[in-house]
C-alpha cells in the first residue's frame, strides 16, 4: 500500500488542501470555496475535512502533513531583509514582529491547532515535513505532467527567498539547479504594476493582462514607458534574471508596494484611483510592463533549455497563470512541449507539497500516465448527489425541472443557448484552481457581438473590458486558433485564425477604449480580445464527457462548437461550490437558466425572480 499524504497551504493568500493516496490526486480543493472569502488565508479546516472524507481516512492514518514551504527560512528572509534596509521599514517591522512571533514561527502549533478542528488525533505519530516553497511549486507541476524528464520553471513572488527557480525532473527526481532571490522578481514587479494601475494586489494581475491589449504597441508613449522601466525600475539580464532598483519599491520593507511620488515623477501620471475611469496612457502602461514580462519568461525559459537540454518545459508559480505570456512561450518553439500547472499559485503549492513528500521524502515510484496528465481535468473538489440537490430546492423553493435523458437535456440548453440565453451550468466535481472548466461555468454564445458587455454588466457585474473565454470541442481547434497543442485548463493565450478576423477601422486607435471594445473582430467577437487573442479550453471526453455532449449538442444545432465559457461566480465572489451557492448567483443575476445535475431552472418559473436584491451577497471587489 502506498503512502497516504495531506498537503496544506495556508497563512498568506489561496490556502488550500490537497490528498495523495499511493501517488494518486484523491482530492483538492480551496478554502476560499467553502469560506466565500476570495483568497482567504486560513488554515484550510473545511478542505481538509473534505480531502479525508473523500480518501476515507482519519489524520492518525496519515503517513505525513505537509505544509508548502519553510516558515523558518522566510523569517530568516524577513530579519535579514529589515537588517539590510534599517533604519527604513521600522514601522513595518514592528507591526510584523509580533504576527510571527505568536503565528507563523510556531507553525507547528498553529498546523496541530488548526488539525484538532477537525479531530483528534495522536500528536506523537503525526509526522509534519516542509519542503521549500519553489521545490513545491516545481512538484506541482512536474509530478502531474506526462514527462519522464524535464525543465521545470517555476515564477511568483516569493517564497523564502526564492522568487523563481530552474529545476531538472527525471523519474521521481528533481534536482534545483538555479534560482532568483528576493527582493527581486518579477512577480513582485508585476503586482507593483497591478497596484500602480488600481488593482488589488493578488487578485488584480489577471486584469491587467486584460487591460493591456487596450494599449497601443505602435505608440510612442507604450515604447517610452518601455525604456523607462528597463532603465529606471529594473536591469534585465541575458538570461532572464533581473534587478529591481529598490528606490522605487516599498515592498521588502513596507506596508505598501511601491514610492508612490518616485513612480508618479518616472511615469509623468498619478496612480490610477481604483473604480475610476481607464484611460488610454494605463493602457499602454499595462501593455509595456506586460510585454516585457513576456520577454523575461521567454528569456528565463531560454536559459532552462540552456542549463538541461532538456525537450519539454514544466511550468508553476503565479506567474504561470499569465496565459498571455504563456501564449508566447508557446510560439516561440524554445520547447517540444510546455505542461502549466492548472492551479499555478499557492493554491497548487499544498498538491506540490504532498507530491514532493511521496516523491524525494518516501522514495515511493513514479507511475507515468500514458494519455493523460494526474490532474483528472482539475476535477478534484466536491460533488453533489441528487438527493442534495433534491435538499436545496427545497429549501429555497425552486421550481426545475429533472431530465431523464441527458441528450435531452443538453439539445434543450443547445437550444436556448442559440437564442442568446445566459446559463449557469453546475456539473460534477468542482475544478481546483482559479479557472472553471465546465463544472462551475457559465455559458453563453460566443457569436453574439454584446454578449461580452451583458455578461460583464449584468452578470458578473465588474469591468467591462474583461474578456472572455472560448471552449471549445478538441476536433476543432485548429480551424479556429493558432493551436496545434491541447489547452484542457486555460492555459494559454493564442491568435486567432487569420480567416476569422474581420479588418478593423483606420482610425482604430484614435476611438475610445470603450468603442474599441464594441467594433466586432471576428465570426465569434464574444471571445475575441482586441490583439486578436483567446484564451482558449479545449475539452476532451476523457475528462469532461457532459460539457463535450453539450458542445457537441450546440454545434450541432448552430453550427459552432465552442461557447464563452466564464467562471461561476460574481465579481469579488469565489467560484460557486454547492447547489445553494448556484442557486442564489443565479436568482441575483440576470442569468436565464440554472442546470445543476439533471435539473434545469428556468428564471421565469421561480419564486422571488423579480428581487434580486433578496438573494445577492455583496462582496469586495477583487
Amino acid at each position: 500500500m502506498g503512502k497516504k499524504i495531506l498537503g496544506i497551504s495556508a497563512f498568506y493568500h489561496d490556502s488550500a488542501a490537497a490528498i495523495l493516496l499511493d501517488g494518486q490526486v484523491i482530492a483538492a480543493v480551496q478554502e476560499e470555496r467553502f469560506t466565500r472569502e476570495k483568497h482567504t488565508a486560513v488554515f484550510p479546516v473545511e478542505s481538509i475535512k473534505y480531502c479525508l472524507e473523500e480518501a476515507g481516512l482519519t489524520i492518525d492514518e496519515l503517513d505525513a502533513v505537509v505544509f508548502y514551504d519553510k516558515p523558518l527560512l522566510k523569517f530568516e528572509r524577513l530579519l535579514q531583509t529589515y537588517y539590510t534596509f534599517a533604519p527604513r521599514g521600522v514601522f513595518s517591522f514592528l507591526k510584523a514582529m509580533p504576527v510571527w512571533m505568536h503565528e507563523k514561527l510556531f507553525l507547528k502549533n498553529q498546523i496541530y491547532k488548526g488539525l484538532k478542528k477537525i479531530e483528534r488525533f495522536d500528536k506523537k505519530k503525526l509526522r509534519l515535513l516542509f519542503p521549500e516553497h519553489h521545490l513545491s511549486h516545481a512538484a506541482s507541476a512536474f509530478y502531474a505532467s506526462l514527462f519522464e524528464q524535464a525543465a521545470i520553471l517555476t515564477i511568483d513572488g516569493v517564497g523564502e527567498w526564492s522568487t523563481a527557480s530552474i529545476a531538472f525532473g527525471k523519474g521521481a527526481d528533481i534536482t534545483m539547479l538555479r534560482q532568483m532571490e528576493f527582493p527581486h522578481s518579477l512577480g513582485l514587479l508585476y503586482s507593483a504594476f497591478t497596484y500602480y494601475l488600481g488593482f488589488r494586489v493578488n487578485s488584480g494581475e489577471y486584469k491587467l493582462m486584460g487591460l493591456a491589449p487596450f494599449g497601443n504597441p505602435e505608440s510612442e508613449e507604450t515604447r517610452g514607458f518601455t525604456q523607462k522601466i528597463k532603465t529606471e525600475l529594473i536591469d534585465l539580464k541575458e538570461d532572464g534574471s533581473i534587478w529591481l532598483n529598490q528606490a522605487y519599491f516599498k515592498y521588502a520593507t513596507g506596508l505598501r508596494m511601491i514610492r508612490e511620488r518616485k513612480w508618479n515623477q518616472l511615469f509623468g501620471l498619478s496612480r490610477r484611483v481604483p473604480e475610476s475611469e481607464f484611460l488610454q496612457v494605463h493602457a499602454n502602461l499595462a501593455l509595456a510592463i506586460q510585454q516585457l514580462t513576456e520577454e523575461i519568461v521567454i528569456r528565463l525559459a531560454s536559459t532552462a533549455k540552456g542549463i538541461t537540454k532538456a525537450k519539454n518545459l514544466c511550468l508553476a508559480g503565479g506567474v504561470a497563470l499569465n496565459g498571455v505570456a504563456n501564449g508566447k512561450l508557446y510560439k516561440s518553439g524554445i520547447f517540444e512541449k510546455i505542461y502549466i500547472q492548472p492551479a499555478a499559485g499557492d493554491a497548487g503549492g499544498a498538491l506540490g507539497a504532498a507530491q514532493a513528500a511521496n516523491y524525494l521524502y518516501f522514495k515511493e515510484k513514479r507511475e507515468l500516465a500514458s494519455t493523460k496528465d494526474r490532474m483528472q481535468g482539475t476535477f478534484l473538489g466536491p460533488a453533489f448527489s441528487a438527493k442534495e440537490i433534491q435538499n436545496c430546492n427545497k429549501k429555497v423553493k425552486a421550481t426545475s425541472k429533472q431530465f431523464d435523458d441527458f441528450e435531452d437535456l443538453t439539445s434543450f440548453i443547445a437550444n436556448e443557448l442559440s437564442k442568446g440565453k445566459i446559463v449557469g451550468w453546475f456539473q460534477g466535481r468542482m475544478e481546483f484552481g482559479p479557472r472553471a472548466l465546465g463544472n462551475r461555468s457559465i455559458l453563453a454564445d460566443a457569436r453574439d457581438p454584446q454578449m461580452q458587455e451583458k455578461l460583464n454588466r449584468k452578470i458578473k457585474f465588474r469591468e467591462s473590458f474583461r474578456p472572455f473565454a472560448p471552449a471549445i470541442l478538441e476536433a476543432y481547434c485548429s480551424d479556429y486558433f493558432e493551436l496545434n497543442t491541447p489547452s484542457p485548463y486555460m492555459s494559454l493565450v493564442v491568435s486567432l485564425k487569420e480567416k476569422r478576423q474581420l479588418p478593423l477601422p483606420n482610425n482604430y486607435f484614435g476611438m475610445s477604449l470603450m468603442d474599441r471594445l464594441a467594433i466586432p473582430r471576428s465570426d465569434i467577437p464574444a471571445v475575441t480580445h482586441l490583439d486578436f487573442s483567446a484564451r482558449v479550453q479545449t475539452v476532451h471526453e476523457e475528462t469532461n464527457p457532459r460539457f463535450k455532449a453539450l458542445l457537441q449538442a450546440f454545434a450541432k444545432k448552430t453550427g459552432c462548437p465552442l461557447l464563452i465559457n466564464t467562471s461561476f461566480n460574481l465579481r469579488g465572489e469565489p467560484i460557486v461550490a454547492n447547489p445553494m451557492d448556484a442557486y442564489r448567483c443565479f436568482m441575483s443575476t440576470e442569468m436565464d437558466f440554472l442546470v445543476i445535475g439533471d435539473y434545469v431552472y428556468d428564471k421565469k418559473e421561480q419564486t422571488g425572480k423579480d428581487q434580486p436584491e433578496k438573494w445577492r451577497q455583496y462582496y469586495r471587489a477583487d
